[in-house]
């Protein structure tokens, strides 16, 4: 209970924290190196935007992973009592309107769409996930 909850927090801030040290790292390694980057071609993935992917997954495991705590504690209790719907209520607002806007900019021409689709997925899987999981907490 109490031990595994601590443990996972402090796993948690561990994480941030390297995820925060990473990414301004990678701020500095762009602001140093973006001759370089502009030379390079658009088709290939540099340091800095392969990190921004992989932040962006993470994040998404982390998002989707948030909701599951809920739904074993309502399934568990066979109640949805003490669950605040106004937050449930925000969030799934939150994440349609921010999914939409993702997929309402998408670009018109065909050829880009592709590339923008996957360039966008982790953000695309995270808020339309937890809408769907928000779903079933509510």
């Amino acid at each position: 209970g109490s031990t595994s909850l601590k443990n996972a927090c402090v796993a948690w801030i561990t994480v941030c924290t390297a995820l925060c040290v990473v990414s301004l790292c990678q701020l500095l390694v762009r602001s140093h190196d973006q001759t370089i980057e502009m030379e390079r071609s658009n088709t290939s993935l540099g340091v800095v935007e392969m990190s921004g992917f992989v932040c962006g997954y993470i994040s998404c495991v982390f998002y989707l992973g948030s909701r599951f705590p809920q739904l074993y504690k309502n399934f568990q209790r066979r109640s949805t009592e003490g669950t605040s719907y106004l937050l449930f209520a925000l969030a799934m607002m939150g994440n349609c309107t921010y999914g939409l806007s993702l997929v309402l900019k998408m670009p018109a021409t065909k050829s880009f769409r592709g590339p923008y689709f996957l360039h966008h997925l982790p953000w695309l899987l995270g808020s339309f996930g937890v809408l769907f999981l928000d779903i079933f907490v509510s």
